[in-house]
């Protein structure tokens, strides 16, 4: 198999280094994280000029085409950069329910302007009962006319409160737990009915408590099939994993960086820490984490492509299983390395700790999916 990247690939990655490198240095981020967005729309912009925000989709409906690969250089990317804007949420999450549950014609005419920066998505699927489980929905659509009316509360939305529509899981038939009866819509945050309560998460991001009291959808707005949404909202989380999995190496490598910066400079009885063995150790042991880390971000793009669901899913729990504890290793070890000073919010390596907490949780943390790979007979079926 070739891992080669095309030309193209590498302009894009080059591309985008230099514009992280130019304008995300540690200090810029905090001045962006205290945004009133809690994030840089001069930023988001630029994501727009370069492309970033239109590269999944179809290049007949206003995107650049683009397939995994783009979109794990992008997520790692930005994940070096501990990137604060909503491209996740809107061009992973969002986008993702559109590019495969969305009507052609209603395609073409939101696309363009997510390209252009203009229209910013979140999904809305996590209830307070529900965990990590996609098909544990107790919100409620009911049909009214050709449309539907919907009810309901979401919690930890990501980057919910400056969206301008919502990707929502309600239950159109069925018991709360049922796989089957579960409808997607797409809903225009400045519904009649629908409230946004904003709040910070742990890694310094946006996110919302998001209330449906009788918000009425029309028909065009329905993602897929409103009887059996599931198999869709599972693609598009799978495609979010492969992601969030790349965007974890990203942060990894920030923080070995920082690490090994801190222990050339750092000194302990008159020489820099980084002589010591022990420590070398530890380096070592980062950096072996990050490339397998690497390597199963890379398996997770090509997973991407297996038409089976279930091999994919089986996949992506190798992916998150990996990837959860990999992260959770390189932020201690890379922290105490740092002693004291790693764990307090001035320093960059606090954040990188803050953030890969996060992603190991996001959909499911290793030990979540160490259990469904082995209820599903492990990544190679006997």
């Amino acid at each position: 198999m070739d891992f080669d990247l095309s030309e193209e690939q590498r302009l894009l990655r080059e591309s985008l280094a230099r514009l992280l490198a130019d304008r995300y240095g540690f200090e810029q981020r905090k001045a962006y994280a205290r945004e009133p967005d809690g994030w840089s729309r001069a930023m988001w912009a630029a994501y727009a000029e370069l492309g970033l925000l239109g590269l999944p989709f179809a290049e007949d409906e206003g995107g650049f085409g683009g397939g995994a690969v783009e979109t794990l250089l992008v997520a790692e990317a930005l994940g070096e950069a501990l990137a604060l804007e909503p491209w996740l949420a809107t061009v992973v999450l969002g986008g993702g329910a559109l590019r495969h549950g969305a009507s052609r014609q209603r395609r073409a005419a939101l696309v363009p302007a997510i390209a252009q920066g203009s229209l910013l998505l979140a999904l809305a699927h996590t209830e307070a009962q529900s965990r990590w489980d996609l098909h544990d929905v107790a919100a409620t659509a009911k049909r009214d006319g050709e449309g539907w009316v919907l009810e309901g509360r979401k919690l930890v939305v990501l980057h919910g409160d400056v969206a301008d529509k919502l990707v929502v899981t309600a239950r159109t038939a069925g018991d709360r737990r049922d796989r089957a009866g579960i409808g997607v819509f797409l809903v225009d945050a400045a519904a009649s009915g629908l409230t946004r309560r904003g709040h910070r998460t742990n890694d310094g991001r946006r996110a919302a408590e998001v209330t449906l009291a009788g918000v009425r959808v029309a028909a065009e707005d329905v993602l897929g099939d409103p009887a059996d949404g599931l198999p869709m909202l599972e693609r598009v989380v799978h495609e979010a994993i492969a992601a969030l999995a790349a965007e974890a190496v990203g942060v990894m490598a920030a923080a070995q960086k920082l690490t090994l910066d801190y222990l050339k400079v750092r000194k302990q009885f008159g020489v820099p820490i980084g002589s010591f063995q022990v420590l070398q150790h530890k380096a070592a042991d980062v950096m072996m984490a990050i490339e397998q880390s690497r390597s199963m971000a890379m398996y997770a793009a090509m997973s991407l492509e297996e038409p089976d669901p279930a091999e994919r899913a089986r996949a992506m729990s190798a992916v998150k299983a990996q990837i959860g504890r990999a992260a959770r290793f390189v932020a201690e070890e890379t922290v105490q390395m740092h002693g004291g000073i790693g764990i307090t919010m001035e320093y960059a390596v606090a954040h990188c700790m803050a953030r890969l907490g996060v992603i190991e949780a996001m959909f499911g943390d290793a030990e979540f999916h160490l259990r469904r790979l082995a209820d599903a007979g492990g990544l190679i079926a006997a």
